[in-house]
């Protein structure tokens, strides 16, 4: 699904931050990255997704056997791509339910397909809703990542510490949506910094990332191995 060839990156006119990242995801798999902060964890789920601060010297992104590197963030989305963030941003006036309505849409309408019906769309939010024990006034005062992911249902979908700072409950709520949401036909990759969401969602490959390399890949042994011994 995903291939990573050399990947080098840096901000733009700043410090080179990827040095060298090769990684391979398949349909059916979930891949955590882990690593100490500034190792570039983030700046590679948002080089990923296409985020147009970073700039790619070096290397290829293969999305579905396709070279992504000149798409735009919304291309990449449309083609089945979803990344969370660590702190989303709300927008002002735009509650969640238009917000995914707007989104769901849009990849549609770059699919060659209709608007989904207000009906079907609402049905939809209620059982993603309810899956996650959402209580729908929550839905109208702020953003859910994990909602947003289950009611897109993207092909790979890019979570990046998106278990920061959350309590036993919230964690729970992200992790069930996350195991909901994985299948053998998408894939998921985390990045985290916490062995602790590894007990709730179990990974097929863990990674340490360190000074913009994979240094080390294993199974979700290395996880406990890098929780006692940093």
């Amino acid at each position: 699904m995903l291939r990573i060839n050399n990947l080098h990156a840096r901000i733009e006119d700043g410090a080179e931050i990827l040095k060298g990242i090769n990684l391979e995801i398949k349909p059916g798999e979930v891949h955590a990255i882990m690593g100490p902060n500034g190792a570039g964890k983030s700046t590679l789920s948002s080089v990923i997704a296409g985020r147009e601060d970073y700039e790619v010297t070096e290397g290829e992104i293969l999305f579905e056997g396709e070279d992504i590197g000149e798409d735009a963030p919304e291309e990449r989305a449309q083609k089945g791509i979803f990344m969370s963030f660590q702190y989303p941003m709300e927008i002002p006036g735009v509650s969640v339910t238009n917000f995914i309505k707007a989104a769901i849409n849009e990849t549609r309408k770059a699919n060659g397909l209709e608007e989904m019906p207000a009906k079907e769309m609402m049905a939809l939010i209620r059982e993603k809703s309810e899956l996650l024990g959402i209580k729908k006034d929550f839905l109208s005062r702020s953003l859910n990542e994990i909602f947003q992911m289950l009611m897109l249902n993207p092909k790979l979908a890019i979570l990046d510490e998106t278990d920061s700072g959350l309590d036993i409950d919230a964690l729970r709520i992200v992790s069930e949506g996350v195991n909901h949401f994985k299948n053998q036909g998408n894939a998921v990759l985390l990045i985290t910094h916490y062995q602790r969401l590894l007990n709730y969602i179990q990974p097929d490959f863990v990674h340490v990332l360190a000074d913009g390399k994979i240094i080390k890949t294993g199974g979700k042994e290395l996880a406990l191995e890098l929780e006692e011994k940093g």
